[in-house]
């Protein structure tokens, strides 16, 4: 795969790299230290802060629905964050640590349904052919001695310690984050290399993420555009409009009514127009009325901060003559931009 290493980031490239790091835009501040700088750099940076791995831990949450209700509340799960940055455990302990914790059993219950999702979401296995090590599983989760995955296992703690010793765990887990974060399936040469280097020093992880990034797929991934999930929908908007990133309750109260949606978009353009007008109205960052001598060169900094990319020489013409237009301003403009299809994806 071709090099991108040394590439230089500008909006798009900016925004997209915060959207997979973090799992929304970046801020201001972030704005203006990264611009400019070669990826590789943002990389080594963002690879190695905590808001990373929180942004991980979310991801992997999510991969095991343990969600709402089901979201982990025990300290052995919110502290991962912390640990993974410092290095103090490694991935591999994380979700050992989540297929454990309480809201896990909760969200899975008895030895059929824990040790199916057990063999299914940590090894990537087809329970339906593999139905004698289910059973197998099923016996040591209730505490009945057997030969799981080619680990003796005699617990339900067992279970779980078999299976991310399993081959498997390591080539499921990469494989599945590569087309996380590449969007597409990983090279089949360089994926057997991944998987061994992971097996032998799970920490090596982050050091198979920066080589990603600084690969070809990364800089192909730019072209690929998808629909920005719900959660990462919320945290942008909150960014784009107020600079910071929402806290949980404020998240997760959008998330919740979007969720329940087959088609969000409508209630996205609302949520939107509520958040502009709303108690918080004081804090969005956007310019005050009739404050603008450049409005050519302001609405040409918009498109940029918002969709990652240059406002065609219409797109310009007719986004400053509605900012001219009577009753209309910076808030106008926002909410066209922030409520169009452009915005729903990264």
């Amino acid at each position: 795969m071709d090099s991108s290493s040394a590439l230089k980031l500008d909006a798009r490239s900016l925004r997209a790299a915060f959207f997979d790091l973090d799992g929304r835009p970046p801020l201001a501040a972030e704005r203006e230290r990264w611009l400019g700088h070669e990826l590789s750099e943002l990389i080594g940076a963002r690879l190695g802060d905590e808001a990373f791995w929180s942004a991980w831990l979310e991801e992997q949450l999510y991969y095991f629905f343990l969600i709402n209700n089901f979201r982990p509340q025990s300290s052995r799960v919110l502290e991962l964050p912390q640990l993974l940055a410092k290095g103090a455990i490694d991935a591999q302990d994380a979700l050992w640590r989540i297929a454990l914790s309480p809201s896990f059993d909760q969200r899975n219950p008895g030895a059929d349904t824990f040790v199916t999702v057990v063999m299914e979401q940590l090894c990537g296995m087809v329970v339906q052919k593999n139905a004698r090590e289910l059973e197998i599983g099923k016996a040591g989760y209730d505490g009945r001695p057997g030969l799981f995955l080619g680990t003796r296992i005699g617990s339900q703690s067992d279970v779980v310690a078999a299976a991310i010793a399993d081959k498997r765990f390591a080539s499921h887990l990469i494989g599945r984050e590569y087309e996380r974060l590449m969007r597409g399936a990983p090279p089949k040469k360089e994926l057997r290399g991944w998987i061994s280097r992971f097996r032998k020093e799970p920490r090596e992880l982050a050091s198979i993420y920066a080589e990603w990034f600084a690969s070809g797929a990364w800089a192909e991934r730019l072209e690929l555009r998808r629909p920005l999930s719900n959660r990462a929908w919320v945290k942008s908007v909150f960014v784009d409009l107020f600079d910071r990133v929402p806290e949980a309750n404020e998240a997760r109260r959008m998330r919740d009514a979007l969720d329940g949606l087959s088609d969000p978009a409508p209630l996205r353009s609302l949520l939107v127009r509520l958040m502009m007008d709303g108690p918080d109205k004081e804090q969005l960052k956007l310019p005050a009325e009739g404050t603008i001598e450049d409005e050519s060169g302001w609405i040409r900094s918009v498109f940029p901060l918002l969709l990652g990319r240059e406002a065609t020489a219409e797109e310009a013409r007719v986004f400053v003559h509605t900012l001219r237009l009577k009753d209309c301003g910076p808030a106008t403009i926002y909410l066209a931009l922030l409520t169009s299809a452009a915005y729903q994806e990264d």
